[in-house]
């Protein structure tokens, strides 16, 4: 069935408090989807951001992101009063996250949510905490044991933390119950808020994609839980690294730095973690979209300790066998395959046995030097084109940055006259939409014609990354008006 969405995460919405929630805000913007003619409503992940707020490096792949949690209905269930929270100052710019702020603000107003929680019947969270067994604990004592440890990777804690020393463990636990019991009420408040907007959205008929990303960050409670899971000596360091080799892009590669998956040991324990993650995604969005779909087949891997990615060399993946064992345990998985980049045959094999869509983007599109596949003509039907991604410019943004050449290419492809940056991108915008691609997904800062200030990644920097916020009153019913017009247009 031909579709569309838009991409916009969590952290972008509208909000007085300095991020967005999954509170009033993102209801009204279900709505505006609803509105707009739309299905999908897709978001980056929404587990805790770590060292430089990326939501791809996160302290857990369970976790729901503590500033995600909405204050007002907090104030709703009795756990805040306004005064708590209306007065502070969230942040300069309302149409930018300020982080530092966030960390330093948003604790405090949580921490008096918790107090006043801890004087009622504690409804459901017993409940909550039985039903996730299997990672709250582990979680809730890892983000405790950091915030004793000054904020301190696991790696330099004490041995007895650092390698899971039980009577270590149990005393820690003993002497930190309340500190614990924190960390397990925000995750208990954010699935609560998270679950009854997954509902609305549903209810209205938008389905949710996800995001969830191939490796787990070094400093996470996945890798101190599970190090026999991960390429770790005995001190429990990485052997090898994560990145990619170098290229026309980048001359020394990029050395992303996660911690490899020992995919031996991940075999002989029938994929179980990865059943576990995929199993508790499915329940959170209705579609997950892997990212580096590539690694599954073969992983680029750097000796730990390198400053750049130079040294690296290909490993073998465990394959198709990956997905083929995972489907038995679990039925076949609404996944949406992150192909995008250099792709060798294998991977391309891959792709086509899992049956899962892949990636087209137009701002690869059009480069005159050689006939791109993400040229639309080129597409099948089992994919989703977007015309960006969170890792793209804005399309005004990248118009405005184009060579000539390219430029003329674009303007030539799409029969354009015009060299008005707009015209160019509301004709990108329709050439994703008219496309053969069963799934179309715009980012609303293309809907909303705005330029590289409201670009979300760019990727190998560290520092001015997801902070872009919508602004308040934008998702108009105007704006509605012509995204559906749009998407009636192309029969979607």
């Amino acid at each position: 069935m031909r579709a569309s969405g838009i991409l916009l995460h969590i952290s972008s919405l509208p909000s007085k408090y300095g991020i967005g929630t999954v509170g009033e805000e993102a209801y009204k913007f279900v709505d505006f989807l609803k509105k707009a003619g739309q299905t999908y409503w897709q978001i980056l992940p929404i587990c805790p951001t770590s060292y430089g707020d990326s939501p791809y490096q996160s302290f857990s792949t369970r976790a729901g992101n503590p500033y995600f949690i909405d204050l007002d209905m907090l104030a709703k269930d009795g756990l805040l009063k306004k005064s708590d929270y209306s007065h502070i100052k969230w942040c300069g710019n309302r149409e930018y996250v300020d982080y530092a702020l966030m960390y330093e603000k948003r604790y405090r107003v949580l921490r008096k949510a918790f107090d006043n929680f801890k004087k009622t019947d504690k409804k459901g969270f017993g409940e909550f905490l039985w039903e996730n067994e299997n990672w709250i604990s582990n979680y809730a004592m890892f983000m405790t044991m950091k915030n004793a440890h000054d904020g301190a990777p696991w790696l330099e804690w004490e041995d007895g933390l650092k390698k899971r020393d039980p009577h270590a463990l149990w005393v820690f636990k003993n002497e930190n119950s309340d500190e614990i019991e924190f960390w397990e009420f925000l995750q208990f408040k954010f699935f609560e808020q998270w679950s009854a907007l997954k509902k609305y959205a549903n209810d209205n008929g938008i389905k949710i994609i996800g995001d969830i990303p191939i490796y787990v960050a070094l400093d996470s409670a996945d890798v101190w839980v599970y190090p026999d899971l991960f390429e770790l000596d005995g001190e429990l360091l990485p052997t090898r690294v994560a990145g990619c080799p170098p290229d026309g892009f980048s001359p020394t590669g990029q050395l992303w730095g996660n911690p490899l998956y020992a995919w031996k040991r991940h075999k002989e324990t029938g994929y179980n973690w990865w059943a576990d993650r995929l199993t508790a995604s499915s329940e959170l969005y209705d579609i997950v979209r892997i990212d580096h779909f590539r690694g599954f087949d073969e992983y680029y891997s750097v000796p730990y300790g390198d400053r750049t990615a130079e040294n690296g060399s290909w490993c073998t993946g465990p394959g198709i066998a990956f997905f083929e064992e995972l489907e038995k345990k679990l039925g076949k998985l609404p996944i949406i395959a992150e192909d995008l980049g250099f792709l060798t045959e294998s991977v391309r094999d891959m792709l086509k046995k899992s049956g899962f869509p892949g990636m087209k983007v137009l701002e690869f599109a059009f480069d005159p030097r050689e006939k791109s596949d993400y040229l639309p003509y080129n597409y099948d039907k089992n994919s989703v084109v977007y015309t960006g991604t969170h890792d793209n410019d804005t399309l005004m943004g990248w118009i405005n940055e184009l060579d000539d050449a390219s430029l003329a290419f674009c303007r030539e492809y799409l029969d354009v006259k015009s060299d008005c940056p707009e015209i160019i991108a509301e004709r990108i915008i329709r050439a994703a939409l008219g496309s053969v691609s069963d799934t179309a997904v715009i980012q609303m800062q293309d809907y909303l014609g705005l330029g590289s200030e409201a670009r979300m990644n760019t990727p190998s920097t560290l520092g001015g990354n997801w902070e872009w916020r919508a602004a308040e009153g934008v998702f108009t019913d105007g704006l509605a008006k012509r995204i559906r017009a749009l998407t009636e247009t192309y029969g979607r």
